[in-house]
Order: structure tokens, then sequence, then C-alpha cells
């Protein structure tokens, strides 16, 4: 029987029990990685920030001449006048060809403000893309800690079925020498079938935890899926050195969601002159070359390729359009384009602001994990201590089933949370240092 006890002893005293899967086990850096790839809010992302690749090239072009060919074919049938001026009923018809360019020479700086602000949408437009990878990152980061903790609780429950069927293989040998009754054995089968029911609960909140993971990942199965485990058994607290002022001082310099309001209300600085083009005059170039046939019914023309030659006729032209009144069109439009830049500025400021208590929760949520962690190293050594002080009175038939069961639990439960208070500690530091700059890592 002492044997039994010590048997029971090792199985609380191991440090993890068997492997409950054999497949290759994903790292959080992996599941990251692959969710920034194949996410499709990410991948969305991407095409807005190509879009504006294709605006600024556009942009840029618009300095260039533009080129354009025409042709004309028209038939004119009834009374007309002919060249000997008098009135008959005549057909006819006649042919063009034109080719012709024009090029910007003046138009109140509005393009090198279109292709600035066309710029900036274009690096904002990349802070965004970092953003949302960003998030997802986030997000897998608290699946992959939720499933350490659902993993843990498991990994709990089925010692608990281990040490509960030990305990009743213990009692049923003792029942069978006449020593014991039979209520308590049946108490322990009881306890037993209550911890296997305790285990299937764990097990699927595992499950389910996986799937989620999985679903980030946009896999098609949680089958075969497993995450590393952090080594946090040599984890200790310590105090937290920095505050949530010098963390957000720091990450207003690099956090994407800043960069892209920041780069935003610099845009609106270019609409606004943008808009002000309106009050310039606007200088352009044209030129152009062109010829036609033309043929009255009745009457002798000379051939297509002889007219051809004869009429062809190049041009050149400057046009200068000096804006006198537009119906206060222009005046409006400034006006809103400084409207949008004051909302650009709220939302910077709204911005910051979230930043700044997202920080503080997170830097809260360490302090907090912190103490819980040392609280939980004490509670763990406790009820070791008293285990061990009751399993001694258990085997001198000083102490009951139900305080020996009782204590077990209690140790069981001080281990599992102390492993949790771990994981939980790490997590919140990683967060602390993603948003000063570092790679989301546990």
């Amino acid at each position: 029987m002492k044997m039994m006890n010590k048997s029971i002893a090792f199985l609380l005293f191991a440090a993890a029990s068997l492997p409950m899967n054999a497949q290759k086990a994903w790292s959080l850096r992996q599941c990251c990685d692959y969710a920034v790839e194949h996410n499709i809010t990410v991948k969305q992302y991407d095409n807005q920030r190509r879009q504006r690749e294709l605006q600024l090239s556009t942009a840029r072009n618009s300095r260039l001449p533009d080129l354009n060919a025409s042709a004309g074919q028209n038939f004119s049938f009834g009374r007309g006048l002919t060249a000997e001026n008098t009135y008959t009923n005549t057909n006819t018809s006649s042919t063009s060809f034109s080719l012709g360019t024009s090029i910007p020479l003046f138009t109140g700086f509005q393009i090198p403000n279109n292709i600035r602000l066309n710029e900036l949408n274009l690096e904002a437009a990349t802070q965004d893309l970092e953003k949302a990878r960003n998030d997802i990152r986030m997000q897998v980061a608290q699946a992959y800690v939720q499933i350490l903790y659902d993993l843990e609780l498991s990994e709990v429950a089925h010692r608990q079925i281990a040490i509960d069927s030990a305990q009743v293989a213990r009692l049923q040998a003792l029942l069978n020498v006449g020593k014991i009754s039979e209520v308590e054995l049946a108490q322990q089968k009881a306890t037993l079938s209550q911890s296997q029911l305790t285990a299937t609960q764990a097990d699927n909140n595992l499950q389910l935890a996986l799937l989620s993971m999985t679903q980030l990942l946009e896999l098609e199965s949680p089958e075969g899926f497993m995450v590393e485990r952090p080594q946090v058994s040599m984890l200790t607290a310590e105090p937290v050195a920095i505050t949530p002022d010098d963390i957000f001082a720091e990450a207003l310099a690099i956090k994407p969601e800043i960069q892209a309001q920041q780069l935003r209300l610099r845009s609106t600085d270019n609409n606004i002159k943008i808009a002000q083009a309106g009050l310039y005059p606007q200088l352009s170039f044209s030129a152009g070359l062109g010829s036609n046939y033309y043929k009255t019914s009745g009457f002798p023309a000379e051939t297509f390729s002889k007219q051809i030659k004869n009429n062809f006729s190049q041009y050149l032209g400057f046009s200068l359009n000096i804006p006198i009144f537009n119906r206060f069109q222009t005046r409006n439009n400034i006006r809103a384009a400084k409207l949008e830049r004051n909302n650009q500025q709220l939302q910077l400021d709204n911005t910051k602001k979230a930043l700044y208590k997202e920080i503080q929760q997170v830097y809260y949520n360490l302090v907090a994990a912190n103490s819980k962690l040392s609280s939980s190293n004490q509670a763990r050594q406790s009820s070791e201590t008293a285990f061990l002080l009751t399993q001694a009175k258990y085997e001198q038939g000083k102490a009951t089933l139900t305080e020996f069961n009782e204590a077990k639990n209690n140790y069981l439960k001080a281990e599992s949370e102390l492993t949790q208070s771990r994981y939980e500690y790490l997590y919140q530091q990683a967060l602390i240092l993603f948003y000063r700059g570092q790679e989301l890592s546990l």
C-alpha cells in the first residue's frame, strides 16, 4: 500500500503528462507569419495599397503630353449651295483625318501637389497594411495563449484522472482485504467520474481553441494542429520598470496606425493647395495636323490622294484660361479642404488616445499579471505542503478520504493556476515589447 501511495505522489509531482499529440507543433512566429500571408483582410489591404500605386502612376503621368488621332466620314443629302452660288439638290461626302497633342504648361501647381498627395496616400496605405498585419498578429497571439491555457487545464484534468484511478485501485485492494467499507470506494469512484467529466470538458475547450486558431490561419481543419509550449517553469515576476507614458512615447514614432493618420494629415495640406489651384490661370499648349477629302455629286473632284495632300495642314496653339467668377465653387472647395484637414487632425488625436488607452490596459494587465504570478507561486508552495501533510496523515489513518481528495485537488489547481499565471505574465510582457516596436513572441 505504501508503494501505491508513492505512485500517487509520483503522479502529482510529474512535470508534465505524456504528449497529447505526436505532430509537429507551431511556434507563435510561425503562426503569425502564416496568418499574415494567408489572411483575407490583409490581402484586401495589400490590394488597396496597389491601387494607390496605380493612382500615383497616373498622377505622375499627367505631366506628359497626350496624343489623339481622329477620323471622320460625313454624308449630306438634299438642297444646298453650290460653287456657282446657286441652290440645287446634291449629295456630298467628306472625309477628314487629324492628329493632335496638348501639354499642360501651368495648372496653378495642381499637378505637383496632386503627385505629392498620391505619394502620401501610398505611404498611408502601406502603413494601413502593416496595421492589418499587426492586428492579425495580435489576434493570433491571443488565440495562442488561449490554447496554452486550455492545454494546461486539459493536462491537469487528465493527471487528475490518473491519480483518481490509482486511488480507486488502492481502495479496491483495501476493500478486498476488508480494511475499508464499500462506501469509501463508491465515493472515490464518484470522484473519478467527476474527474473524467472535467477532462472531457477541458478537451472540448482545447479543441475549440485550436479551431479558433486554425480559422485565423485560414487552415481547412484543426486536425493535427498543435502549438509549441514556451518554457515558463523558471519564469519569475519582476517589477515593471517602465511607465505607460514611456511606452506611448516610443509607440508614437513607430506604430503604423499613427504613421498612417499623420501621413493623411499631411496629405490634406496638398488637398488645400489643389483646391487653391482654381484661383490661378491655366496655360496649355496644343499642336496638331490634319487633312480632308470632299466630293459633291454631279461635279468633278480631284482624286482622294491629291486632295489629302493638298489639304494637309498643321497648327500650333496656346490656351490661357483666367478664372474670374465660377459661382464661388473654388472658394467652397478651399473651405471644404480646410474642414477636411480639421477632421483629419481630430482623427489623428482620436487614434493617439485609442493607442494610449491600449497601452494603459496592457501596462496594468502586466502589473496585475506580475502580482498574480507572485501570489500563484506562494499558493502553489502552500498547497504542496498542505497536500504532503494531508497525504501523510491519510496514510496513518488520521485524515479522511474527503480531506485527502480536497488537498489533492487544491494542489493540482494551484499548479495549474501557477502555469497559467506564467503564461499570462509572459504574454503581457510580449505585448509591452510589441508596442515598443519589437517582434511579437513568447
